[in-house]
């Protein structure tokens, strides 16, 4: 009966270890698919030592707490165990190991072999950072006064038209409105430098010259932001795009005369050109007189000593 019990405990199967650490479990379900460690490198593309680690159980060799989860889940995927139990499990032992008091991490990422490196955050930062100086400098410069050169340079261009402009008239009856098409500083003053307008006008602001200013003048930098109407019709621009004008006068004459100094040259050139004509005649003729009085010079001496002659036969 002793032997029988023998036989029968000696011949029953060895239970089987069953792995209870999700390294262990992750390194049993790689080697019962048949692959190696570097192929779960390849397809999870994480390093293999910190594969090693994980299957090793060795999380403090582990970046922190959120790769060891994520770098759990990638493995456990590639080898098709269930991810979310493994990171549960990784996360028990992490927590219950020194690495959980020594490091405090504040995201677990889902997938760290996703995370963007550190340089290409670097890169992005590094050029959201320009766009915005960027955009700062050119906003700054399209709104900000221009400069005393500026202005003296624009003086100086603006002298001779100022000066044949500085007649006293009296107010225009019809009205000057200034409309910003954009965002536009300004300057309007009068010949004694009191400031009708000054500063930034935004887009679609509309300014009307008072009718009583005497020989108003306008400084601006952006000349091509203004739309300038006299009596409801648009006149000239008052200068080039983005570039600086000073003392140009804005009265409702100086305005008018700036729409219609293209044809003035044009209506001088036609009125000289019929008065040449008149001149050409006489000259002509002058050609011709003395041409004749040649042809007829020898023959007016010729009775002369004649009569001489005839006066001293006498």
């Amino acid at each position: 009966m002793a032997d029988e019990t023998e036989l029968d405990t000696g011949a029953g199967p060895a239970p089987e270890m069953q792995p209870d650490t999700p390294g262990a479990k992750l390194r049993a379900a790689r080697e019962a698919a048949g692959l190696s460690l570097a192929e779960v490198a390849t397809r999870t593309r994480i390093a293999l030592r910190q594969l090693e680690a994980v299957e090793r159980d060795d999380y403090a060799a582990l970046p922190g707490i959120p790769y060891a989860v994520g770098f759990a889940r990638a493995y456990a995927r590639a080898v098709d165990l269930d991810e979310v139990a493994i990171a549960a499990e990784v996360r028990e032992a992490v927590h219950s190991s020194d690495m959980a008091t020594n490091r405090y991490e504040v995201f677990e990422p889902v997938d760290p072999a996703r995370v963007p490196s550190r340089t290409l955050a670097w890169t992005a930062a590094i050029i959201v950072i320009l766009l915005i100086a960027g955009y700062t400098l050119w906003r700054s410069q399209s709104l900000t006064p221009p400069t005393g050169e500026e202005m003296a340079q624009e003086e100086a261009k603006a002298k001779a038209p100022v000066a044949a402009s500085t007649a006293q008239v009296a107010p225009a009856a019809q009205p000057v409105v200034f409309t910003a098409t954009d965002d536009v500083w300004l300057r309007i003053y009068d010949e004694a430098g009191e400031r009708l307008k000054d500063g930034l006008m935004k887009k679609g602001e509309v300014f009307t010259l008072p009718a009583s200013a005497r020989n108003p003048m306008i400084l601006t930098g952006r000349p091509q932001a203004l739309s300038v109407t006299v009596g409801g019709k648009v006149v000239a621009p008052l200068g080039a795009p983005d570039r600086t004008i000073a003392d140009v006068p804005v009265s409702a004459e100086a305005l008018l005369a700036r729409g219609t100094a293209a044809a003035a040259p044009a209506a001088a050139s036609s009125a000289a050109a019929p008065s040449l004509r008149p001149a050409q005649r006489p000259a002509a003729q002058r050609q011709a007189g003395p041409s004749s009085a040649g042809e007829t010079a020898p023959a007016a001496p010729a009775p002369a000593p004649a009569a001489v002659g005839d006066g001293t036969g006498g």
